[in-house]
């Protein structure tokens, strides 16, 4: 076979296999008009990769995208440059995990040392805050943990407020005792204990991160809060109650007047879905996307 008859044949079969795939790339673009996109943006709308698993963070991302979503958030550094790309942002960055936390002095200096990583990590990409948590509290009484965990906050603060990036400490509940839909044994637990920390902490670098799936179980009252709280909250997270699956009408909190409250009280940061969903992984968020955007 001579040089230009080789060529000829490769550029034969690019070309084929350029046709051969244009009917997919179609369909792609067709499934992808039939999804919802953001059209009123007063809601920064966001996406958790963990609970879309076995769903690649790179997949999500593309999705994310083609929603109208400015977000992907907890997502690891690694994806921030494609994000970057996008235009998009991660809303919020993770950090040391929910099993160890400030309610605790020996896992203080672990933490310090990631948030610090961290931390420094937000202000390179622009990345505006950051989750932490208090871990679980083991042998300590309430206000042994409620002492340990303000001391830790204030030895990773200072680090926070150089970098003009917000803490966000997050209540969990801890009355389901599902994997990663509740986690007994948690300490930081109750708002109203949480209001009054940030309280006492005094710093417009640490807010709670008021997940409306965990408080509706612990406490309900959820739109009260948001208004009674609303300069505490750096942060929101959706998901359905029971179950933590999809925002829709299969559960019990009625998403977009909560929406509606969040802009009442003038919140401007980021609501993050971080619902499993238990069906079609795109159409549930687009669906829950839509939801959301009031």
């Amino acid at each position: 076979m001579n040089l230009t008859h080789h060529l000829s044949r490769r550029s034969a079969l690019k070309t084929a296999g350029l046709l051969a795939a244009v009917p997919f790339i179609r369909t792609a673009r067709s499934r992808a008009a039939e999804h919802y996109k953001v059209k009123n943006s007063r809601i920064n709308q966001s996406v958790v990769p963990w609970c879309f698993k076995p769903m690649p963070p790179e997949e999500l991302i593309e999705h994310s995208h083609q929603l109208g979503l400015p977000s992907v958030e907890l997502i690891d550094p690694k994806h921030w440059p494609r994000l970057k790309e996008l235009g998009m942002t991660c809303a919020i960055a993770g950090s040391h995990g929910f099993s160890k936390g400030f309610a605790n002095p020996e896992e203080h200096d672990e933490c310090v040392k990631l948030l610090t990583e961290r931390i420094e990590q937000c202000a390179k990409f622009g990345v505006k805050r950051v989750i932490t948590f208090s871990g679980f509290k083991k042998n300590n009484t309430d206000e042994s943990a409620r002492k340990n965990f303000i001391a830790g906050l204030k030895k990773i603060l200072p680090v926070a407020e150089q970098h003009k990036v917000v803490l966000c400490p997050e209540m969990l509940n801890t009355k389901v005792a599902v994997e990663m839909k509740g986690h007994p044994g948690y300490w930081f637990n109750d708002m109203d204990v949480a209001i009054g920390i940030l309280k006492e902490i005094g710093s417009e670098y640490c807010k709670v991160l008021f997940d409306i799936y965990h408080v509706q179980i612990m406490h309900g009252d959820v739109i009260a809060r948001i208004r009674q709280y609303a300069p505490y909250i750096g942060h929101v997270h959706t998901a359905g109650v029971p179950g933590r699956n999809e925002i829709d009408d299969t559960q019990e909190i009625n998403y977009p007047p909560i929406m509606k409250a969040l802009l009442d009280v003038k919140y401007t940061g980021y609501v993050g879905q971080e619902f499993i969903p238990l069906r079609d992984k795109v159409t549930s968020l687009s669906e829950a996307v839509k939801l959301c955007d009031v």
